[in-house]
């Protein structure tokens, strides 16, 4: 599965890729840069090489230029929505791809896949000394809703 939107792609990581992700056994189409996957990325990508294959649109996404399929980054769903309807995200960006608008456009288009699946609010967070990380949550439409030691937390309704 591919989502798409002119500055980002999304590819789904299946369990097989997810394998290959953390032994960094790169097979032809996989087509990852050679800082990928950032040391954050690696126990979501474990977790998942361990799990068994899921329909489920609610998993792992390599985040990727459009011009060169590259993968820059991944963004993960933290499981389906739960009883509320409520999901949870996180991702994050290889250092040479920061700074593009890759991050914005990838959490944007996340969001918008998470509502036709039938999410109803999305939630994250990130460290307060991660001035970027907030702001490209906030161009994404999430807000503020509180904090929690070192951690920032941000929600939106997906109505």
């Amino acid at each position: 599965m591919t989502l798409s939107s002119s500055p980002v792609l999304l590819t789904r990581i299946t369990p097989a890729m997810a394998r290959r992700i953390v032994a960094r056994d790169e097979e032809p189409g996989d087509d990852w840069h050679p800082d990928y996957p950032f040391v954050d990325e690696l126990d979501p990508l474990e977790a998942l090489a361990a799990s068994e294959s899921s329909a489920s649109p609610f998993t792992m996404y390599a985040i990727r230029e459009p011009a060169t399929r590259l993968a820059v980054g991944g963004l993960g769903f933290f499981g389906p929505p739960d009883a509320s309807g409520t999901v949870e995200f996180g991702y994050g960006l290889i250092p040479a791809a920061r700074g593009r608008g890759l991050a914005s456009a990838a959490v944007t288009l996340a969001l918008a896949h998470a509502q036709h699946w039938g999410a109803r609010r999305a939630v994250a967070d990130t460290e307060t000394d991660n001035g970027a990380s907030r702001r490209v949550l906030e161009k994404a439409g999430l807000h503020e809703t509180g904090r929690r030691g070192t951690l920032v937390l941000f929600a939106r309704d997906l109505l």
